[in-house]
């Protein structure tokens, strides 16, 4: 599967409005009593850049964009402006603590990032494949670890040079996008005038 390392233009980008989207079989019995069975462990993610195209410039951005991802054909990064921080609002800078994303065992040396959602008793954990160069801390038994480790950041995965101990917590703090591609291969831009554009382009998450 072909994917680009490279994210939708800001300006482009900053325009786009989504969300995660589960998919769930539900049965409705006799009895008025349902069946739920829930198809998918991970929510997919679907998108519209609709609203980041507004003048010339953006429309000719995104249609360089367009091509040399042969419409559906390549993957791309999107920053989600709604969900893209390890931080629980969002809106804090990265911390080593924020997300715990394993515990050692004295062996393992490679732990995969994860962004955990808990409501209640419930928690949802989310892989992480495409985290921002550069943002990523980690954390050791509640203390930065500032050396000794290395991120992947076309696949998120944390290597450690030295296995940390049984029962230690392994925690991340980062900046992520989420891998996506264009959901049409037809661009639909139409101009309103010499400089107001407006464009359909769909957008949705793809599974690294």
């Amino acid at each position: 599967m072909s994917f680009d390392e490279i994210e939708l233009p800001l300006r482009v980008g900053f325009g786009s409005k989504g969300g995660p989207n589960f998919s769930t079989e539900v049965i409705v019995i006799d009895s008025g009593f349902e069946r739920r069975n829930q198809n998918w462990a991970q929510a997919r993610r679907t998108y519209d850049a609709r609203t980041g195209v507004r003048s010339a410039t953006d429309a000719a951005t995104l249609l360089n964009f367009f091509h040399a991802r042969a419409g559906r054909a390549r993957g791309f990064r999107l920053k989600d402006w709604s969900d893209n921080s390890s931080a629980a609002d969002n809106l804090s800078s990265p911390a080593f603590g924020d997300q715990i994303i394993g515990v050692g065992d004295g062996t393992t040396v490679v732990f995969q990032l994860a962004k955990n959602y808990a409501s209640g008793a419930v928690t949802h954990s989310r892989t992480i494949t495409k985290p921002v160069a550069g943002s990523v801390t980690v954390g050791v038994n509640g203390a930065a670890l500032l050396s000794g480790w290395s991120i992947d950041t076309t696949t998120g995965l944390v290597t450690f040079a030295v296995a940390p101990a049984s029962g230690q917590n392994i925690t991340a703090g980062f900046l992520f996008d989420v891998p996506v591609r264009f959901d049409s291969d037809y661009l639909s831009l139409s101009a309103e005038n010499y400089a107001a554009y407006q464009a359909d382009v769909p957008i949705v998450e793809i599974r690294i």
